[in-house]
């Protein structure tokens, strides 16, 4: 067994990708930079030509793993971690999109930081993502459980939102650590001993709320996770609005069935029944600009999220979703 304490310890990096290959070339170059043991890439059945570039990888650090379907982030990367895990009994994973990346240097930073107990304790860690321009990236923003906490949740209460909740800018100084709730699949690093206690992501999932799941399950379980901002990560994506109504709409089904999931777990057994009881008017009453016909789908993707999250059924494909938000 490899000390995790140690610079010798093994380090792996999951990638999921799907269709984003001039992402993932630069996603390639920046990991196989940095001292890596194993790279594994999750193919999730592109169509663009990134199954054939990959082939002409010769790097022996690299493994790609090609899926028969397109399983969605949540299927890759528990996929992604649980084949990690089998091949390389790494100390340690880090998890990404095909369009986020380390920033130079942060692998070794990680290591220099086991190497002198920088984190004691911690079975996982969370990476400062920002946008290339150097921005914070919001998506990517850490957070604490609103419900777990009186003071924050009376912050909540008070018109704060998701500022109450989610780490604040000062947070991201250079050697500012500090525990944390959950956080996103991007930049995190996660030990032999967080995945014993957390297990799996839920691939069920598909898109949507698997990390947010996974990293309060793990917090939820005892498992102790720190932002370490001096870790850094670089997050090429679009900006997006909170609240906006995500599109294509078939991300409507995914984004509402799992976000019941995340409350259920979040607020607990008392708390829930009252915030559902709050938000589910909101839902339904989603799309009220859209013109008709978009409304109309809109909402009934909602509300068969809301019954399949209330069954707990995933047995839903992504071809009957998809035929939905089409109008079928």
């Amino acid at each position: 067994m490899h000390p995790t304490d140690s610079p010798a310890a093994v380090v792996a990096a999951v990638v999921v990708t799907f269709n984003r290959r001039a992402a993932l070339q630069k996603t390639l170059a920046r990991l196989l930079a940095e001292p890596l043991d194993h790279v594994l890439v999750i193919e999730n059945g592109s169509t663009d030509g990134t199954r054939a570039w990959l082939a002409t990888l010769d790097d022996p650090r690299l493994a790609v793993i090609e899926m028969d379907r397109n399983g969605g982030g949540a299927l890759g990367f528990e996929t992604g971690m649980r084949e990690a895990q089998a091949r390389f009994d790494p100390d340690w994973l880090v998890l990404m999109d095909d369009d986020a990346r380390p920033q130079p240097g942060a692998i070794a930073t990680f290591r220099t930081g086991l190497a002198r107990g920088r984190w004691p304790g911690a079975e996982a860690l969370a990476a400062a993502v920002r946008f290339p321009d150097g921005g914070i990236c919001e998506m990517n923003r850490p957070w604490v459980n609103p419900f777990a906490s009186l003071a924050v949740f009376l912050r909540v209460l008070a018109g704060g939102g998701r500022a109450a909740f989610h780490i604040p800018d000062s947070a991201y100084a250079p050697g500012t650590d500090r525990a944390l709730d959950g956080t996103s699949f991007v930049g995190f690093f996660i030990s032999r001993a967080g995945v014993a206690r957390a297990g799996y992501p839920d691939g069920r999932l598909f898109i949507y709320g698997d990390d947010v799941l996974y990293t309060l399950g793990l917090t939820q379980a005892g498992g102790r996770l720190l932002f370490a901002p001096d870790l850094g990560f670089e997050h090429e994506c679009a900006t997006q609005i909170a609240g906006a109504i995500p599109r294509p709409f078939w991300k409507i089904y995914y984004n509402t069935r799992n976000r019941w999931l995340i409350y259920r777990r979040a607020a607990g057994p008392v708390l829930f029944p009252l915030l559902m009881a709050l938000m589910l008017p909101k839902w339904l009453a989603t799309g009220s600009a859209l013109p008709q016909g978009e409304r109309r789908i809109c909402r009934k993707l909602i509300r068969l999220a809301i019954r399949d999250a209330w069954r707990g059924d995933f047995s839903r494909s992504h071809a009957e979703v998809m035929r939905i938000a089409e109008g079928g």
